[in-house]
Order: C-alpha cells, then structure tokens, then sequence
C-alpha cells in the first residue's frame, strides 16, 4: 500500500468516526473521552510534516473525491469541536479538570491574536462563534480587562458558555448572546473581531460587517490553508475596495493561522 492511498484511507476513517461521534452525542459528557482523542488524533495527523506531500499529492490528481471529502471532513469535525466544548464546559461544571490537546493547541494562539493591534482595556472585542466553553473571551477579559461579547447560533452553547463565564469569571466584563451581528447594540463601537476558524460562512459576514462597523475596526480571522483546510474553514479574497489585508500570522506549530483585515475608508 503506497503513502498516498493510506493518507486517503485516514481520511476517509476520520470522516467515519467523526460522524459517528456527532450521531451518539446525548447531551451528557459520557463519551467525552473518545471524542477528545479522535480530536487530538486529527490534530496530530494535520500537524504532521510527513503528511504534507500526500495532500499536495492528492491535491493534483483529476477527477479524484477530494472535493467532497474535504467538505464533509470540515462540516464532521466542526461539529465535533462544538460537541467537545460542550463535554468540556459539562464536565467543568461537574466539577472535572479538562486536560485536552487541542484545547492547550488553541489557548497558546490567542495572546499573539491582533499582531501589532493590541486589544487594551478600553476595547470591546467581538467573538463571532463562541462556542460552549468560551476560551477567548476568558482570555482577553482576565488579561486586558476589556469588555468582551460573543455570540453563537446555537443556544445549548450560549447557555452552557454563560455558566461557564459565571464559574470562572463572573467579574469580568463578559456577555454571551444568541445574536446576528446586525442584531448587536456595540456593533458600531467594536474595535476588535475575531472569527472562529468553524465558521463557515465567515467571509460572507466580513462583508456585512463593511457597513456596521466603524473604521477603525481590526478583524482576526482564524483560517487553515492546505493542509490545515482538513480542520479549517480557508483563507478567501476579499473585495479589495472594502477590506485589505494588513498581516497574516503563520503558526506552524497550531491548528490554525490567522489573517488580519482593516477596513479601507
């Protein structure tokens, strides 16, 4: 069995166990277990130097599955990433201590998040796609004491992520809302954005976000290109005319990288 063919085949199980794990989630952190090392399994696997010639590889041949694979590999996995802060956030209520790789991999990107645009106490940072166990949020409050709101479409993850919030930092000056960005009453004052890397349709919304924001505004999309893309929703243009690129923060050692936007005026 050549390289390549036992790339697909790892592939193709991931895929597998993904959507079985997505199926079997009952509300409980009973199998939480599980699902957090097909998690750090996949993390390894996307880490891997060695696996990058057979996705460059793969990328090449015509006619090949790829496409729909790696659909379903994005949509699978991002489902499971929510699955697991939900069993993270479960199981911290419960009173049990979380010791996940992939949860260290993404804490130890978030202080490097805005480059140069530090985030101060007088900031107010948007996180679109907060998730149940609201890492970033926790992060920034605690570190700069700037307010902080995120929203989520999905309203087990909002309220699960407000117990959360109120477990590790009722203090601080942090909101969870089930929101559309157009819906929020700080829009027009936000002066940092980050996007969660499982956001599918987050270029859509850093379009919308042209008109509602003010110009000052710095916007953190956490993206995975290539390899990365396995686990990653990736990088796209942007109308040059509205947002420009101002910087791109490669990690080699994380899940995924991030792209800096500012408004053009």
């Amino acid at each position: 069995m050549n390289q390549l063919t036992t790339f697909e085949q790892s592939l193709t199980l991931f895929r597998e166990r993904f959507t079985d794990l997505v199926k079997r989630y009952d509300g409980t952190s009973h199998k939480s277990s599980e699902l957090e090392r097909v998690i750090d399994d996949y993390s390894a696997f996307i880490l891997d130097e060695g696996n990058k010639a057979s996705w460059e590889a793969l990328e090449q041949q015509v006619g090949n599955e790829l496409p729909l694979l790696l659909a379903d590999l994005r949509k699978m996995s991002s489902l499971c990433v929510a699955i697991m802060e939900k069993y993270r956030a479960l199981k911290l209520l419960d009173g049990e201590v979380d010791n996940t790789d992939y949860f260290k991999n993404i804490e130890s990107c978030i202080e490097q998040e805005f480059g140069s645009f530090q985030v101060t106490e007088g900031s107010i940072v948007l996180l679109i796609g907060s998730g149940s166990f609201p890492m970033t949020p926790l992060f920034i409050a605690k570190r700069t004491g700037a307010q902080v709101v995120g929203i989520d479409i999905d309203e087990e993850a909002i309220e699960l992520g407000r117990k959360v919030i109120h477990k590790l930092g009722s203090e601080l000056n942090i909101r969870l809302e089930k929101s559309f960005i157009e819906q929020l009453d700080i829009i027009k004052d936000v002066t940092h954005i980050i996007f969660s890397s499982t956001v599918s349709n987050k270029y859509e919304l850093l379009e919308q976000l042209y008109d509602l924001t003010n110009e000052q505004v710095v916007v953190a999309m956490r993206y995975g290109d290539q390899l990365k893309s396995l686990f990653n929703y990736p990088m796209q243009a942007v109308d040059e005319g509205r947002w420009r690129l101002v910087d791109t923060i490669l990690r080699p050692d994380h899940v995924f990288d991030i792209a800096l936007y500012k408004r053009n005026s």
